[in-house]
């Protein structure tokens, strides 16, 4: 018996019949999100930031009338990949409820501290309000 016979290929690819299911308005979308270098680095230096216990937030206000975006960073502090992904995935899903009442012209960088890795959505999400109203990111509590 050859050593391959055990592990056979199955096919997980749908077939043009199998319905998808309706992930509209679900993702981050690519206009909200900071994927350069320098717009991280732009926040960073001339930006103003909070931080906790769990997270790290930085803001800029560019003046622009473009839609607010948003950038996270899970350094390999946090844990290894799983772990990041985790975070990372429970990050966005937070930012995203948030965005629309994010103001236009306005960047965002969340960063991951270790302690990130065994705290619970809740807990993120308390975190990422209180800062992000420290920060005027969110408009404050009536």
């Amino acid at each position: 018996m050859a050593a391959n016979a055990c592990f056979q290929k199955v096919s997980r690819s749908t077939s043009p019949d199998t319905p998808r299911p309706d992930t509209t308005g679900q993702r981050f979308p690519k206009t909200a999100r900071l994927r350069q270098t320098r717009d991280f680095s732009r926040v960073r230096e001339h930006g103003k930031s909070a931080q906790a216990r769990l997270i790290r937030v930085g803001c800029l206000r560019t003046g622009g009338v473009e839609p607010a975006k948003a950038g996270i960073i899970t350094s390999r502090r946090v844990g290894g990949a799983v772990v990041r992904n985790k975070v990372r995935r429970r990050l966005r899903e937070i930012i995203k409820t948030c965005l629309a009442q994010i103001p236009g012209g306005l960047l965002v960088v969340v960063v991951a501290k270790s302690a990130a890795a065994g705290a619970s959505f809740e807990q993120l999400k308390a975190e990422w309000l209180l800062l992000a109203r420290r920060l005027s990111i969110l408009p404050p509590l009536e």
